[in-house]
């Protein structure tokens, strides 16, 4: 059960801190992307990539988690990387962001399949989805969209991972093509971590809290 609650958990989560922290970008939510990044990241190596290459021919792999890098690369076209923590929007825009919401939703629901194999992928995730949360709920009470768009946007996000691994528990077809679709995702966690993590910092003592935020991601990947 934990597997459906905790990426809906992360969700709401996210949007009171956006509440907490006042709608705006601060220091502490940087450093738990970056920190999300880094555990992200190292539980995609140490428990997701192995069972994949163990399980799929090894070149058809890094096909499939090419695949997924491009994929991510494509949906980042029309989110403008809102998957890492880049939104834009313009406060004085008042049509609904369509681009945004479906790039947005198609990488919530694959981002749910891996949780069906691996019970601690959905830490990964829910690291994950908690800063990301915060920045898009943050700009969205910026704009001059209505509560009930933004309430419609939130809700829909909300629920698209565990939809995601609700399918791929329960349907033959997603079983039957389960590592190639985990392949995928891993190629999108690649580029998703590896943006957050070289991204530069402000200044010197943001760089140093951000390293050591890192490697507390690493660390507690590895132990779990």
């Amino acid at each position: 059960m934990n597997t459906y609650l905790l990426p809906i958990f992360a969700v709401v989560f996210g949007v009171a801190l956006a509440f907490i922290s006042k709608h705006q970008k601060s220091i502490s939510t940087k450093l738990l992307l970056s920190f999300s990044g880094a555990f992200l990241l190292a539980l995609t190596l140490f428990d997701l990539l192995p069972e994949v290459y163990e399980h799929l021919e090894e070149k058809r792999t890094g096909l499939f988690i090419m695949c997924g890098i491009l994929l991510q690369i494509i949906l980042e076209f029309f989110s403008k990387g809102a998957e890492h923590g880049h939104v834009h929007i313009h406060k004085n825009e008042t049509a609904f962001p369509w681009l945004l919401f479906i790039s947005l939703c198609i990488h919530s629901f694959l981002e749910g399949f891996p949780i069906h194999e691996h019970n601690t992928m959905v830490y990964g995730v829910l690291i994950h989805k908690i800063p990301i949360a915060a920045l898009i709920t943050a700009f969205l009470i910026q704009s001059n969209y209505s509560k009930l768009h933004i309430a419609f946007f939130l809700v829909i996000f909300t629920v698209m991972t565990p939809l995601g691994t609700l399918i791929s528990n329960t349907s033959e077809l997603a079983t039957a093509y389960i590592y190639i679709i985990n392949a995928i995702v891993i190629g999108i966690f690649f580029h998703i971590s590896t943006t957050i993590l070289f991204e530069t910092g402000e200044g010197h003592k943001f760089n140093l809290s951000k390293l050591i935020a890192i490697i507390l991601g690493v660390g507690i990947a590895y132990i779990i």
